[in-house]
């Protein structure tokens, strides 16, 4: 009796072991797929598998496992009184429109009745296999490995976090094998469990081994990502998510993304095309702004109001009417691997033309998203022309703009995380303190990483530490990042001056491919092809009476919105020869030239660097060459050099290595002496591939100096014939 009970704590342990590995595999899903509450299957799971454990007969296990898989349909999906005529109506039509689309190959208009009654099934057969490769076969290593190699893949392409999934798989499986090898130690061992009055002499061990090794590989140090989210990568190549995130919700390191919410990392290059723009000129494309930094990245707590509108007048507005406007217009035409569901759109759009009419304009009023819909349901929209008032934004009037902002933009835009370092705050109050008004002050900030040892990279980028802000981690560790970690990081420092600010997201303008003649225009327009590695982030700045100014602090990349200063000049005088029409940015150049002949000047100071590191890579590529022939020829020049040498030394100790010598050749080519050959034995194998008997006189002229110590100088021209013809026909 005792021994049956020890069997069955022994087979309970075990079966609760395989069901908590199985139960990883379930984590994911409401991450990594359409499921809403994973509970519901983890119950039916927990249900199953004690069916399975009990051993109830098969004509009792069936309708019981049968019985909770309806009753969890009709829960979740089916309206009509369980097992009704209308029930098995309805579970009847779905079953027969889901075959016919899997017969069609169209996957993806399963329904969520039909995916989770398949899902229910694979619970059903899965509690019976794990019961059998656990408690009856005893084989659960590969059921182990699996849940490892599983937990990997998902934690590496998904948003899903497997860092301590894969700390419980692994304390999981050492318990499981651990408790196997047991199992099959006794049973080698003829050991009962009757004899195991003391199970801790057995467990104590165990457990020390698993408690020593998860604290040990804990604990141990790791390296940082080294590599950029892949998932994002492989869409794009295959025509998928790449060129544009569409809400698929997954955190994108390629092109652009929707969730923000994890930044870091490296940034993928993808010149997959999403759209064409022709305009007058070079654009930054607007989609959204976000407005909560958590101190690893941004969200969007903004969402509402969400407002319809006309295509043909769309009151969104970033600036005021103080604000001096030039009409434009620009036509976009989205590629195919683009899955836009939403407007990208120039500064100022004031309508749509060439809109199609059965399609709609939902807008969130705060973050400037706009959606395209069809229906209730977001829609591609392929091509639009849209009308814009391209801004120009005075000097004076924001210097003057002053601090008075509205209470409703303070409370949204100057969010910042309780644990933001002090020393973000102080570094932002030592840039701005020589300015004295919002303008400069932002564009201190703004300036202060082209001259602060700042890189930009897309590679290599680090991600924080879950205990590490993004933004501190930038400023005074990394100082390496792309567009993310430099908008964000000023919108941060001046929020800790108390400045409003927004993280905006969109697209650079792009390359410039074409020039053409077009109606929307009478000049020539330039055609801009826009790519998902031009997916972008800058920087939003509120001025009172003006409204939202752009600002762009990433390295390497140039501000393309328009200031200008306004000179008042007596009449008939040219204002372009006012002697006070300079203003700083005028006396410093246009920033856009002054960042080409710095990349100029730098390059020209890194040329003969440059070379120099040329010709050295030069000199080792030819030196690790030359090293590898040299290796791969050594049996030859080798010989050629032991030739002459054995010519010149006519002594029984050059004899003998060269002998040797010859013996390591014939190795080196595929004669291997084995250890219980003689060299007589030896020597006639050779001959007997070369048809030859020269490795016998040889062998016998070397047996008569080592065992009778016979001279051989006599005999030398004959001994140094015979090996050099042996080295020719082995290496030949």
């Amino acid at each position: 009796m005792m021994e049956e009970r020890q069997s069955f704590i022994y087979k309970l342990i075990l079966y609760i072991t395989g069901f908590l590995l199985f139960c990883e595999w379930m984590r994911p899903m409401e991450q990594i797929s359409d499921t809403d509450d994973v509970r519901v299957f983890l119950i039916y799971a927990t249900f199953c598998f004690f069916v399975s454990f009990i051993q109830v007969p098969w004509y009792l296990s069936i309708p019981l496992k049968g019985l909770g898989l309806a009753f969890i349909i009709d829960g979740l999906y089916i309206a009509e009184r369980i097992f009704s005529r209308d029930w098995f109506s309805v579970l009847y039509d779905q079953v027969l429109f889901n075959i016919q689309m899997i017969q069609l190959q169209e996957w993806w208009q399963m329904t969520p009745l039909f995916r989770s009654l398949l899902f229910l099934i694979l619970l059903w057969l899965m509690s019976y296999l794990l019961y059998y490769w656990f408690v009856v076969a005893r084989r659960m290593f590969f059921f182990v490995l699996l849940t490892l190699i599983y937990v990997t893949v998902v934690d590496t392409f998904t948003v899903y976090d497997g860092k301590w999934a894969i700390v419980r798989t692994f304390i999981l499986g050492m318990v499981a094998l651990g408790l196997s090898s047991f199992a099959k130690v006794m049973d080698q061992e003829s050991i009962s469990f009757k004899g195991l009055q003391k199970a801790q002499v057995w467990a104590l061990p165990l457990l020390a081994i698993i408690l020593f090794s998860s604290a040990a590989a804990y604990a141990s140090p790791k390296l940082d990502p080294q590599w950029p989210d892949p998932v994002p990568y492989i869409e794009s190549a295959a025509g998928g998510a790449g060129p544009g995130g569409s809400g698929s919700g997954t955190v994108q390191k390629v092109g652009y993304g929707e969730d923000d919410s994890r930044l870091g990392g490296s940034f993928i290059q993808d010149d997959t095309p999403v759209f064409r723009a022709t305009a007058d000129g070079e654009r930054y494309w607007r989609i959204e702004s976000k407005d909560t930094y958590t101190g690893k990245g941004w969200e969007d707590t903004l969402e509402e109001p969400v407002t319809n509108m006309d295509p043909q007048n769309i009151t969104y507005e970033l600036f005021t009417d103080n604000v001096e406007v030039e009409e434009q217009t620009v036509m976009i035409e989205m590629s195919r691997q683009a899955s836009f569901r939403k407007l990208v759109y120039p500064y100022g759009l004031s309508s749509l033309v060439r809109f199609p009419n059965d399609y709609e304009l939902r807008v969130h009023e705060n973050t400037g998203e706009m959606d395209t819909l069809k229906g209730e349901s977001p829609a591609k929209v392929n091509e639009f022309i849209a009308n814009y008032e391209y801004p120009s934004f005075e000097y004076d009037q924001l210097r003057e703009a002053g601090d008075d902002d509205p209470q409703e933009i303070r409370d949204q835009y100057l969010q910042l995380p309780d644990g933001l370092p002090n020393r973000v705050r102080n570094l932002a109050g030592q840039i701005v303190e020589a300015e004295d008004n919002r303008y400069d002050r932002a564009k201190a900030i703004e300036s202060y990483f082209s001259s602060n040892g700042f890189e930009y990279s897309t590679t290599d980028v680090p991600v924080p530490d879950e205990n590490e802000d993004y933004v501190d981690q930038f400023l005074f560790e990394s100082q390496l990042g792309y567009c993310d970690n430099f908008s964000t990081s000023m919108v941060v420092m001046l929020r800790s001056e108390g400045i409003p600010a927004r993280w905006v997201k969109g697209f650079t303008g792009g390359e410039r491919i074409d020039t053409r003649d077009t109606d929307l225009s009478d000049d020539l327009q330039n055609v801009y092809q826009v790519t998902s590695g031009n997916a972008h982030s800058w920087v939003e700045v509120y001025f009172p009476e003006v409204g939202w100014v752009p600002f762009e602090p990433t390295k390497g990349f140039t501000n393309n919105t328009d200031f200008y200063t306004d000179v008042e000049t007596e009449e008939g005088e040219d204002p372009a020869a006012a002697p006070d029409s300079e203003t700083p940015e005028d006396q410093m150049g246009n920033p856009q030239q002054i960042e080409e002949e710095e990349r100029s000047d730098a390059a020209g100071a890194a040329g003969s660097s440059n070379q120099s590191y040329t010709w050295l890579w030069v000199l080792l590529s030819a030196i690790l060459v030359a090293a590898i022939i040299l290796y791969f020829t050594r049996y030859r020049w080798m010989t050629a050099l032991l030739i002459r040498k054995y010519r010149k030394n006519k002594d029984e100790e050059t004899y003998e290595k060269a002998y040797h010598y010859l013996l390591k050749v014939l190795d080196h080519k595929g004669f291997k002496r084995k250890p219980e050959q003689t060299l007589r034995e030896f020597a006639l194998a050779v001959d007997r591939y070369y048809q030859s008997n020269d490795m016998r006189r040889l062998t016998n002229h070397y047996e008569r100096v080592i065992y009778r110590n016979e001279a051989q100088s006599t005999h030398w021209p004959k001994v140094t014939e015979l090996w050099e013809n042996l080295i020719k026909k082995t290496l030949s």
